[in-house]
């Protein structure tokens, strides 16, 4: 690599949310400290950002991604920064997944009026959700709560609740806790709901760095921002959710920790796909060593489909 070429400025595209641009910006930063290259960021507006429709009717997967996919395809950027759970779970052609990033909290978090707990919610209170997943759960939890479809970005969610400068027509949303930590608004949470309660969705809190296949300078220098054990999670969760066929509008929760086994590191993986109206789920869990991510995400969707999850899913749609 010539002196030119390693000082040569990245493009790196992402979405222009504040959310996205703030995590992109995280990204940038974290490679010109790790490699000294300078980035600049390339805003650009997918299909998911132009519409208020539901994700389902969008066509669920990808809506947030295509648009950033065909500019890196083109050369019209280096790199793109995607929420990981907002990629499709199959492989782009052309394209490779250079880092996954250290992972955020991947908790959901409540925000509601008067700093009430979700248990604290009387029933029959409004509780504002953009994702089947969340629906589901908070339904299958028997609280009495009426649960309402929203869209928008952070700030419009939280604008549905009391006292965060909105409408302030609900008494609480869900959202991801990471989108919150990493725009600097953890005060606002008034509870981070435990996995036992709501499972987090597959790679939720993470991060996915992609650049062209062919392009070895920007995948060597991404190759830095890498966390091995954040991978490894990711890959047996989602892996999970491939198996099942299934995409990010459908109710399917999965989330794997790196815990001390007997014999060193292990994954251990939980997942579960809930029934629309919460009146059914199935839920498994499997542990085994981190280089079976792979295969411990499908032998647990496997176990979940014998136990009638895809009757769950097809309910769902």
């Amino acid at each position: 690599m010539t002196a030119a070429t390693a000082t040569t400025t990245l493009r790196l595209g992402t979405r222009a949310s504040a959310l996205a641009t703030t995590q992109s910006q995280m990204v940038a930063d974290a490679l010109t400290a790790a490699t000294g290259v300078p980035v600049e960021l390339v805003r650009i507006t997918t299909e998911g950002d132009r519409s208020q429709a539901a994700i389902a009717q969008l066509g669920g997967t990808g809506v947030f991604v295509t648009a950033l996919r065909d500019a890196l395809l083109a050369g019209d950027i280096d790199l793109a920064v995607h929420s990981y759970k907002d990629l499709p779970t199959a492989p782009e052609p052309g394209l490779i997944l250079a880092a996954v990033p250290p992972r955020e909290d991947p908790r959901d978090a409540l925000v509601a009026r008067d700093g009430l707990t979700l248990g604290e919610l009387p029933p029959g209170s409004r509780v504002g959700t953009g994702a089947p997943r969340r629906v589901a759960q908070l339904r299958a939890l028997g609280l009495g709560l009426e649960v309402v479809p929203i869209r928008g970005n952070v700030d419009t969610r939280l604008g549905r609740v009391p006292g965060h400068g909105g409408a302030g027509d609900l008494d609480a949303v869900v959202l991801a806790r990471a989108g919150l930590s990493r725009l600097g608004r953890t005060d606002v949470i008034t509870e981070t709901l435990d996995p036992l309660q709501v499972l987090p969705a597959p790679a939720q809190g993470a991060l996915a760095v992609e650049c062209r296949t062919s392009d070895a300078r920007t995948r060597e220098l991404l190759g830095r921002l890498e966390d091995a054990a954040t991978r490894c999670c990711v890959l047996a969760e989602r892996t999970t959710l491939a198996a099942l066929e299934a995409g990010c509008s459908a109710p399917v929760a999965a989330y794997a920790e790196v815990a001390e086994g007997e014999d060193g590191p292990e994954l251990f993986l939980r997942a579960s796909v809930t029934a629309l109206d919460g009146g059914d789920a199935v839920r498994g869990s499997l542990s085994g060593p981190l280089a079976d991510a792979a295969a411990l995400g499908r032998a647990l969707a496997d176990d979940l489909l014998d136990r009638g999850a895809a009757e769950l899913m097809a309910a769902a749609r």
